[in-house]
Formats: C-alpha cells, sequence, structure tokens
C-alpha cells in the first residue's frame, strides 16, 4: 500500500537524500546554505514550460483567430464581376444567360459566377468565385492547389503573382486546358478560372494573354467590393 508521505514521514526522507545532493552546487553541503532544493528547480521548469505554452497558444490564437475582411459580400457576383478583359478577347461573356450562386455559411460565405462566350456552345468559360473568411485566417492553406483540379487534371505548374493582394499565385494544368487565379486579400480568396471548351476557334491560345487579362479583371473585382 503507499501511503501519503506527510502522514508517515516519507517526503522529509525523501527530500533529505539522494536527489538534494546531486542538485546541490560543487562544494557545499546538501542542507547547506548555497543548496538548490528539487522543488526549485522542478519549479523553474514549470514556470518557463507554461510561458512557452502560453506563448504557443497565444501564437497559434493569433493564426487561427477571423480575419479582419477588407471587402463585402457579393449579392451578385455576375453583376460585379464584369470581365471586362477577358471578354475583349473571347466576345462579350455576359452575353449568354451567366450563372450566379452565393452560400452563406457562418465560416465562409462564397460566391460563384460562371460565364461563357456561346449559347450551346462555348470556346471559353470564365468562373469567378470569392470567398469571405469569417472564422479563420485563410492564409495558411492559401497556397495548396485545388484538390479538385489535380485530381481531375493532374498535377500543373503554379507562378507567384507579384503587386496584386497580399498574395497571388496562378495555376495552370498540363497543356494551358484550365488556367486558374488565385488572390488572397484581406481575409477574401478571389479565384478566377479560364478553360476551353467546345470549338477551339476563338479560344485564346496565347497564356500570357490570358493571364494578363484574368490580372486585370481581378483587380476590377475587387476594386468593386472593397470596402
Amino acid at each position: 500500500m503507499i501511503s501519503d508521505p506527510e502522514l508517515d514521514g516519507g517526503w522529509q526522507a525523501d527530500r533529505a537524500e539522494g536527489p538534494a545532493e546531486r542538485l546541490a552546487p560543487h562544494g557545499a553541503e546538501a542542507d547547506g546554505p548555497g543548496a538548490r532544493r528539487p522543488w526549485l528547480w522542478a519549479l523553474g521548469g514549470a514556470v518557463t514550460a507554461s510561458a512557452v505554452w502560453a506563448l504557443g497558444l497565444y501564437t497559434l490564437g493569433d493564426r487561427l483567430a477571423a480575419p479582419e475582411l477588407s471587402y463585402r459580400a457579393a449579392e451578385n457576383l455576375c453583376e460585379d464581376f464584369r470581365a471586362r478583359a477577358l471578354g475583349r478577347i473571347a466576345g462579350d461573356l455576359h452575353r449568354y444567360r451567366p450563372v450566379n450562386k452565393e452560400h452563406d455559411h457562418p465560416a465562409v460565405r462564397g460566391a460563384v459566377c460562371e460565364l461563357r462566350n456561346g449559347e450551346s456552345v462555348s470556346s471559353l468559360t470564365v468562373r469567378a468565385q470569392v470567398d469571405l473568411h469569417r472564422k479563420t485566417d485563410p492564409a495558411p492553406e492559401f497556397d495548396v492547389p485545388s484538390l479538385g483540379l489535380v485530381a481531375a487534371l493532374g498535377a500543373g505548374s503554379t507562378e507567384a503573382v507579384q503587386g496584386l493582394g497580399e498574395r497571388a499565385v496562378f495555376f495552370t494544368t498540363p497543356g494551358d486546358g484550365v488556367v486558374q487565379l488565385r488572390v488572397l486579400d484581406g481575409g477574401a480568396v478571389f479565384t478566377i478560372e479560364a478553360y476551353g471548351t467546345g470549338t477551339a476557334q476563338n479560344t485564346p491560345t496565347d497564356t500570357a494573354v490570358m493571364q494578363a487579362a484574368m490580372v486585370e479583371d481581378a483587380r476590377a473585382l475587387m476594386a468593386v467590393l472593397k470596402e
């Protein structure tokens, strides 16, 4: 049976033996003025560990804290996303029944607009999406490519875009089949995708031209939604 050291005197005996002598400074007696009691070392370690834990918790909490949103929610993203630059190289993208969708969730409010330059057959489809993150900062996961695109079309190439939002990146699938621009700024993630469908007669073949148009349209959309 294990008894309470304070009840049977074992606590005092344990404290006076081996451990106290091993922790005493060189040349000092275990019970002398220079002796360092084990509980002082333990207390120092506990305080240090507590401070490190608190700092880690503070840092983690700061990283996971809800970002300060700099953009308003889109009530109808197709009205805000005019895609004028892309329209100059592929024709009027608002002519053929734009598809607009919104999703309001406590964590993320999302809006999607899909445009195309043809009715039943189109050579270019453009999809814009805006996600406002209300609960957590999207920055730590921003650089992860769309798993849907990677699964469907294979790993592509990424290219950082300078001077657009806090961070921006292009993701291009093999063969330039899909070009995706993602922008992180003010707690929001803006995504613009462009891909050819149907006949390729009017589909832009110069990826650089397509990317420049996407950057221009992304800037315009961000300016419209900026609060």
